[in-house]
């Protein structure tokens, strides 16, 4: 009986402090932590297999993964840095490559639409200042929520870090509460595991699809995009990051779209809705065979919990539910 109100205090305290990290806004750096400690043992576990010790291994594999964090946050602050500080003719190139998009497009719209698209540059400008005057505190807003979700997911960086080069304690000196909660952060653990690398083949297949768009039909049907390989490599890369991803690269090739024809853009939106809307039930399928659910499973979850907490909701609901299945499977419930 004591065995048992052990366990069920661990999974309720896990319970707990999953859904508090929905609640608190704390899910990036949950995942960041989760990511960096299962890269440690996984490069740590390659290592080991060329005679290199876990230990020496994990040391070298949160050197490598410190030396890429700080190279990838050097070249974002210096590329911020340059569109912040640069030539004011950097920013006269964007604004006059974006007019040209647009007095493309008032070609292809209906005459009656042209008095509310900017004409040149000097209306684009003047039409951007009001609207950042509009909307000044809530780009105030998402600038700091932009700024918290890194803070936290640096700080999760490490703390995974701390805990995978901490030394493991054989399970049995351990407390039997600790011993039951870290059995179920090993569950969690194995859960996002499994969720990555389904995540990684998912946008392994959205970059082939659109590739295939991009590179091949539209040059086929005379309507070859510019900067085709930079939106490939896009894809997958923010294609790693469950939906977000999508609504990233869907506009960046909507908006370069437009800049062809407006033909070529609804194509184009056309294309990315009927294909994400099929890749949908596909991902739910990869991701189902990943932690041993059906489809439909896994889209209910996303669905319940979107409807409680949103999209961070639906980004954590492929791992909770594994989580959960896995809960469920060690006591053979299910």
């Amino acid at each position: 009986m004591n065995g048992f109100k052990l366990e069920l205090a661990a999974q309720i305290l896990a319970g707990f402090a999953l859904v508090a990290v929905l609640k608190l806004g704390l899910l990036s750096a949950l995942l960041s932590g989760l990511l960096i400690y299962e890269l440690v043992h996984l490069v740590a576990l390659k290592l080991n297999r060329v005679g290199v010790t876990h230990e020496v291994g994990k040391a070298v594999a949160l050197i490598l993964l410190a030396s890429l964090i700080a190279v990838a946050m050097a070249l974002g602050g210096i590329g911020l840095l340059a569109l912040l500080t640069g030539r004011s003719e950097s920013l006269v190139v964007v604004l006059q490559k974006m007019a040209e998009v647009i007095e493309t497009a008032r070609s292809h719209f209906p005459p009656w639409t042209w008095d509310y698209l900017p004409a040149n540059t000097e209306e684009l400008e003047i039409a951007l200042s009001q609207w950042f005057r509009v909307h000044a505190s809530q780009l105030q807003q998402l600038g700091q929520n932009v700024g918290t979700v890194l803070a936290h997911s640096l700080i999760g960086m490490i703390i995974g870090g701390m805990v995978a080069f901490r030394t493991r304690s054989p399970a049995l000196e351990l407390p039997p509460l600790t011993r039951a909660l870290t059995h179920r952060a090993v569950l969690l653990g194995n859960a996002f595991r499994r969720i990555v690398f389904a995540q990684v083949r998912i946008s392994a297949l959205n970059t082939l699809l659109t590739a295939l768009y991009l590179a091949v039909l539209l040059p086929m049907l005379g309507m070859p995009l510019p900067l085709t390989k930079t939106m490939i490599a896009l894809t997958f890369v923010v294609g790693l990051l469950p939906v977000l991803g999508n609504l990233i690269s869907n506009t960046v090739i909507v908006v370069v779209s437009l800049s062809v024809s407006l033909l070529t853009a609804i194509s184009s939106l056309v294309f990315l809705i009927v294909i994400h809307k099929l890749e949908y039930f596909v991902n739910a399928r990869i991701i189902g065979a990943r932690i041993g659910a059906h489809a439909w499973e896994l889209l209910l979850s996303m669905l319940i919990m979107d409807a409680c907490f949103g999209l961070p909701g639906v980004i954590a609901a492929p791992i909770y539910y594994a989580y959960l299945k896995d809960e469920l499977s060690v006591r053979k419930l299910i």
